[in-house]
C-alpha cells in the first residue's frame, strides 16, 4: 500500500451517539479513500464517499474471502484458523465470491422475496401484537429490548428458519460474543465452536427427517440437487440466524429511541401511517448499523478516486460514511421522515445486497406502526444520551431502552 506514513486506526470512535465519527465526514471531504489501521495491525483502504461505495461493493475485482492474509477485520482473529473447511464462518456465502455466492443465494432467495414477505406479515403481526400485549400487562417501566426489540425478531427467524425459539438464549449469547468487538479470540472462537455445535446438530436432524420450514425445504433441495456440503448447510443457518435477529432488534431499538426524541415527527407517523416506509428507509440510512460488515479484499488493481488499490490490498466500504455523504444526501445529520432515501447503502450493495431486507422492513414497518398506535404514551426513562450504546459491537444498537408510559 503506497503513501500510508498516516493511517489512523479503524474502527472510529463516535463522539455522538446517534451520529458516524466525526472523522468520516473530513476524510469523505479531503481523502474519501484513505489508509487506515486495524486492529491487527494491519494496513487497508477506508472509502467514505457514497458514489466510490457503490462502484467497489459492485466491481467484480473485489473479493469477500475472509481467508485472504489481506482481507481487514474489526477484530484481532487467528487467520490460521479460517482456512480451517470445519469453519461454517468462512464457508458462508457472505464470505464467498461468485460463482459459489451465486449458487448458494440461488437456493434461498426466494425465501425472503416480498411475496413470502407479504404472506408473513400476519405472522409477524401476531407475533408483535403478544409482545405488547405483555408490555400492557405487566406495566412499565421495562427494557424495550428485552420486551420487543429482540423477541420479535427472534422468534420471527426461528420460525422461518425452524430454530426452537427455546433456545434463543444461548443463541442470542453466543452471538454477542460474536459481535462484540471486545470479545477476546478465545472467547470468540468458542461462542463460534458451541454455536456451530448447536446448529450442527440441527442440520443433521433435518438432514435425517427434513421439516417444512425454510432450512429443511432448502436441504430436501439440496438432496435432490447437491449445491452445499453439511458444513456449508450449516454455515448458511449460522448466518441467516444471526443476521435474521441482530440487525433487526437494534435498529427497532434505534428507531424507536429517536423516533420518541422527536415527538413532532412521531405524532405525524401516528397520523400519517402511510409514509412510515419511507421514514423506516430514512433510519435505515441515518443509523446504519453494519458500518464495517462491508470489508472486502482487491483481487486486481483498481484506480478508482485518484487512488490506486493494488491487488491483495484490504479495503472497507463504511457504509455509515456513504450514507452521510452530503452530496447525495442533503444535511444527512437531520433524520428527516420526509426524505427520499431510496439510494442508501444501509444493506449493502452488488452481489451481498443484504437476503433478508424485505423481512427486515415488514418487521420494522408493523413493530412501529403498532408500538406507537397501542402505546401512544410511551417514554423514555432516561435520556437518550445516556442510554448504554453499543459502542463495541460489530452492529450498532443500544444494549438497553428503558421505557415507560
Amino acid at each position: 500500500m503506497t503513501d500510508v506514513a498516516t493511517a489512523p486506526p479503524f474502527p472510529m470512535a463516535r463522539e455522538c451517539p446517534m451520529h458516524p465519527p466525526a472523522e468520516y465526514a473530513s476524510l469523505r471531504a479531503e481523502r474519501p479513500i484513505a489508509p487506515v489501521t486495524m486492529p491487527d495491525g494491519q494496513r487497508a483502504w477506508l472509502v467514505t464517499k457514497h458514489k466510490y461505495a457503490r462502484a467497489l461493493l459492485a466491481d467484480p475485482r473485489v473479493s469477500s474471502n475472509r481467508t485472504h492474509p489481506a482481507f481487514p477485520f474489526l477484530t484481532e482473529v487467528d487467520r490460521a484458523s479460517l482456512t480451517r473447511d470445519d469453519r461454517p464462518f468462512t464457508r458462508s456465502m457472505l464470505a464467498q465470491d461468485p460463482p459459489v455466492h451465486t449458487t448458494h443465494r440461488r437456493a434461498v432467495i426466494t425465501e425472503f422475496s416480498v411475496r413470502k414477505v407479504q404472506a408473513m406479515r400476519p405472522r409477524i403481526q401476531q407475533i408483535v401484537d403478544e409482545c405488547v400485549n405483555a408490555m400492557l400487562a405487566d406495566g412499565g417501566p421495562l427494557d424495550l429490548v428485552q420486551a420487543l426489540s429482540l423477541p420479535v425478531p427472534s422468534l420471527v427467524i426461528c420460525e422461518l428458519l425452524g430454530v426452537p425459539y427455546a433456545d434463543r438464549e444461548a443463541f442470542q449469547r453466543w452471538t454477542r460474543v460474536l459481535v462484540t468487538r471486545s470479545s477476546t479470540t478465545q472467547e470468540r472462537t468458542a461462542a463460534s465452536d458451541r454455536l456451530t455445535e448447536y446448529l450442527d446438530k440441527l442440520v443433521s436432524a433435518k438432514e435425517a427427517a427434513p421439516t417444512d420450514d425454510l432450512l429443511g425445504r432448502l436441504i430436501a433441495k439440496n438432496a435432490q440437487t447437491p449445491t452445499m456440503d453439511h458444513t456449508e448447510l450449516v454455515a448458511m443457518a449460522t448466518l441467516l440466524l444471526i443476521a435474521g435477529h441482530e440487525t433487526t432488534a437494534n435498529m427497532i431499538s434505534l428507531g424507536v429511541v429517536a423516533l420518541l426524541e422527536r415527538p413532532d415527527e412521531l405524532t405525524e407517523l401516528r397520523d400519517s401511517p402511510g409514509i412510515l416506509p419511507q421514514a423506516i428507509e430514512e433510519m435505515l440510512r441515518y443509523f446504519s448499523i453494519v458500518d464495517a460488515i462491508t470489508a472486502r479484499v482487491a483481487l486486481a488493481d483498481i484506480e478508482i478516486g485518484g487512488v490506486t488499490i493494488r491487488a491483495g490490498e484490504g479495503l472497507v466500504v463504511a457504509v455509515n460514511a456513504a450514507n452521510w455523504d452530503d452530496e447525495v444526501f442533503a444535511e444527512p445529520q437531520r433524520l428527516d421522515i420526509h426524505r427520499s432515501a431510496r439510494h442508501h447503502v444501509a444493506f449493502g450493495f452488488g452481489v451481498h445486497q443484504c437476503l433478508g431486507q424485505n423481512l427486515a422492513r415488514a418487521e420494522l414497518e408493523i413493530v412501529f406502526e403498532t408500538l406507537f398506535r397501542r402505546i401512544p404514551g410511551l417514554r423514555l426513562t432516561v435520556p437518550a444520551a445516556d442510554l448504554p450504546y453499543k459502542d463495541d459491537a460489530n452492529t450498532y444498537g443500544v444494549h438497553e431502552v428503558p421505557v415507560t408510559w
